[in-house]
């Protein structure tokens, strides 16, 4: 049995697609209204319209209900991350915990793996992360995923692979939260660039200069480099970077285009961008397109005036 902690869109979709599989998986949700919503109706139409739950997910507000799982994936917000685990520690350390979210948490400036620890350090963390959407992840589409940990994978990876879910192990966690993590930072960026009419080949620039101040951080933070150019990096930053369904990038887009951004969406690089150039500070590096991210999005500089910083830096080797 497999346990999945958040019945968001992304939750409830590897719920879906592990349970196809042959998996028999618990649900957690926060809301009891919504649990009893979902038991009745089968669906979790606020999330996720228009999916059918399989018979194997139990939908639950109990998080004593994911006691018998052999894995615990946290599909949560990254900013709630913290204070879920510290409310519910006592029921998880011990476990396997599997972080399905991407981001930095603004407290600590760390990935989640990191809070797990902290909370947790008797479980085993791992990530697992990478380009995927979950309307396709749901709709049973192709899709492939990296898991990273810093302990033996072989019978997680079985378990979390389906014949459409396709999972890469690896051991450089700090790499593939990195990853996850600063893709949405550029494509805040890419979404502004492309809501203000600048076009494709603004977009294109723009994407392989936020790749590399992606490798300039993760260098610094102890990643290895070839980590950033799998899925959970260069992956993920290419999908988020260039799709409507990306959260990130519709934020950036109505932004760029004058519009208010859609206030109940989750959109994970916003508070990512201000620990980013936090952690950019501290360690002295130059990050600059993260750091008109953020002052962008946290309406500290008006638009024209960080477009206008961008393209007026000094001129530089490539």
């Amino acid at each position: 049995m497999i346990g999945v902690v958040g019945a968001g869109a992304f939750g409830t979709a590897l719920a879906v697609a592990l349970a196809r599989s042959g998996q028999d998986v618990r649900l957690w949700a926060r809301s009891a209204a919504q649990v009893s919503e979902m038991r009745v109706t089968r669906r979790n139409e606020g999330r996720l319209p228009g999916v059918d739950l399989p018979e194997t997910v139990t939908v639950t507000a109990e998080i004593a209900d994911l006691a018998g799982a052999g894995a615990v994936l946290l599909a949560l917000p990254m900013q709630q991350m913290r204070g879920f685990l510290g409310e519910h520690a006592a029921h998880l350390d011990g476990r396997v915990l599997v972080a399905c979210c991407k981001g930095l948490d603004l407290a600590t400036l760390t990935g989640p793996t990191a809070l797990i620890r902290s909370a947790c350090p008797k479980a085993r963390a791992a990530i697992l992360t990478g380009p995927s959407f979950a309307a396709d992840i749901a709709r049973g589409l192709p899709t492939a995923l990296t898991l990273a940990g810093a302990f033996d994978l072989t019978a997680l990876q079985a378990q979390l692979s389906t014949p459409v879910l396709r999972i890469y192990g690896q051991s450089d966690v700090i790499g593939a939260e990195l990853g996850g993590a600063l893709k949405n930072v550029i494509a805040i960026a890419c979404g502004i660039v492309m809501g203000a009419g600048l076009g494709e080949s603004a977009r294109a620039a723009l994407m392989t200069r936020g790749y590399a101040e992606m490798l300039r951080l993760a260098r610094v933070l102890g990643a290895r480099p070839e980590t950033l150019a799998g899925l959970s990096g260069l992956g993920d930053l290419v999908l988020t970077c260039t799709s409507q369904q990306s959260r990130n990038f519709r934020h950036g887009q109505a932004i760029g285009s004058g519009q208010a951004p859609d206030a109940r969406a989750t959109v994970e690089g916003i508070a990512t961008a201000r620990a980013v150039t936090r952690l950019a500070e501290a360690r002295g590096l130059d990050l600059p397109i993260s750091r008109m991210v953020s002052a962008v999005v946290s309406h500290a500089m008006p638009l024209d005036d960080a477009i206008r910083t961008l393209m007026s830096r000094p001129l530089t080797q490539e």
